[in-house]
């Protein structure tokens, strides 16, 4: 398997996995909006045999800061390939990219019991004002030193909300 950066000819199996994964076209729509809105700020995909089995993407968040500031969603791998490190090695990629493009921080909502192996807690979360503030799944990773120690606003790209 290897990870890289996913290009506009994946597009149509990144839909793929998203709707097998997802057991749906939502996430599918979500990724179309942010690209077409712009707000993407990369996508990585997972390949094997020359078949995209996963894909991550992260998106700008708007901040009350001038720091850069991103949100991971979605994460989705080709059901029967799940369990197999696939989403872990996109999200350990992804967090090094984020690192590379200046992201001082990054937000998820996700599933409780998946993200803190990658760093992420609801408790770093605690202090930014979104609209999922307070959900168990909303969780946060510091990229950067102190990127959560003060309070933080944040509004999600349109595409999130409908």
């Amino acid at each position: 398997m290897s990870i890289r950066h996913a290009r506009p000819g994946d597009h149509a199996a990144i839909a793929e996995v998203n709707a097998l994964a997802f057991g749906g076209a939502d996430e599918v729509r979500l990724i179309e909006r942010l690209r077409a809105d712009g707000d993407v700020l990369f996508e990585l995909v997972a390949v094997e045999d020359d078949r995209v089995i996963g894909h991550i993407l992260f998106s700008r968040l708007y901040a009350d800061r001038s720091e850069l500031f991103a949100a991971l969603a979605p994460l989705a791998v080709r059901p029967g390939q799940q369990r197999g490190g696939t989403g872990s090695a996109l999200v350990r990629a992804a967090l090094e990219q984020a690192r590379e493009f200046g992201a001082h921080g990054v937000l998820v909502l996700g599933h409780p019991a998946y993200y803190p192996r990658f760093g992420f807690a609801a408790e770093t979360a605690a202090q930014v004002a979104s609209p999922y503030r307070g959900n168990p799944a909303f969780m946060a990773l510091a990229l950067e030193k102190d990127a959560f120690g003060a309070p933080l606003t944040v509004a999600y790209p349109d595409a999130f909300s409908g």
